[in-house]
């Protein structure tokens, strides 16, 4: 690993201009499933070292999502990218000195909400990325690979792709909001710089690996979801977000999310039978499904299709 490792160094040093492999230093990095991630120094520089994992590129577009960190950068939300390589397998980042990755106790806090709303705001209203990749595409992809597995699902599954089938036509025919899109909601995924009294000093978004043209209500809609917000402040971020809170925005952001459960369900129950991980995907996939249900019965379900 040691000298897998040098070999690597040497190379990036030969990459980057002025740089000397012999004044880099390295320190492992916890996290990162698909990669290894380091912190390294040049000569009392410091910067954030991706190394990509092996068979990764068959889940993560590289260019694309350069392409989006970029983008990100130039808006003035995510840190430099200092040199990318997909052949070498590495990219390396400026390193967010000062920030700490933000974590679920954080989204308690209405400035923590609000600041990532900001963040995605800004991102999805630039120009549309080189590749769109919606997420009915991406649940419609995760079924069928399920199917082919014969992976164990609810047994109520069969109506839950009723109800999934129905969001899928009602934003069909209204028509896709594309916009540029992160795609993965994680809390980690949000570097916070904080004050001496614990206010917000900056926030910036890390890590485009799935992202991709999607729509725009789903980055939102996933967020949401993802760290537990309740519905009177999500009603009200989603004023926040599009600047008024339309019925047909509320609809497609609740309708959305539970699309997102089925769409994240159906990754995970197949994951139960491909991946290696000590990690009960299974029960994670469940429980998916579960908070998908959850929508799907409410009593306005019907209303927020019609509305969309």
């Amino acid at each position: 690993m040691e000298a897998h490792l040098n070999r690597k160094l040497q190379s990036i040093a030969d990459a980057m201009p002025g740089w000397d492999a012999a004044k880099l230093k390295t320190w492992p990095l916890v996290g990162g499933l698909m990669n290894s991630n380091w912190l390294i120094n040049h000569d009392g520089q410091d910067y954030f070292m991706k190394l990509f994992g092996e068979g990764s590129e068959n889940f993560v577009d590289r260019r694309l999502s350069y392409e989006a960190a970029s983008q990100a950068h130039a808006l003035g939300i995510s840190p430099r990218i200092a040199l990318f390589d997909p052949e070498m397998g590495v990219e390396i980042v400026e390193f967010l000195r000062g920030y700490r990755a933000s974590t679920n106790a954080d989204f308690s806090r209405r400035d923590f909400l609000q600041s990532v709303v900001e963040l995605y705001r800004q991102f999805n209203s630039g120009q549309k990325l080189s590749t769109t990749k919606d997420v009915f595409a991406m649940t419609d992809e995760h079924i069928e690979q399920g199917r082919e597995l014969g992976v164990l699902v609810p047994a109520d599954f069969d109506w839950l792709l009723v109800q999934y089938e129905r969001a899928k036509a009602a934003f069909m025919a209204s028509g896709l909001d594309l916009a540029p899109c992160h795609n993965d909601a994680m809390p980690g995924n949000f570097m916070v710089a904080m004050t001496e009294d614990d206010r917000i000093k900056d926030m910036k978004m890390i890590d485009f690996e799935f992202a991709s043209n999607n729509e725009r209500a789903y980055e939102i809609g996933i967020f949401f979801g993802e760290v537990f917000v309740d519905e009177v402040t999500t009603n009200e971020l989603i004023e926040q977000y599009y600047g008024t809170a339309r019925r047909e925005f509320l609809a497609r952001v609740w309708v959305i999310r539970a699309v997102a459960d089925i769409k994240w369900g159906s990754w995970a129950v197949q994951q139960r039978r491909l991946s290696s991980w000590d990690f009960d995907f299974q029960k994670y996939g469940i429980w998916k499904y579960a908070r998908a249900r959850r929508l799907f019965d409410d009593p306005r379900w019907n209303e927020w299709l019609a509305a969309i």
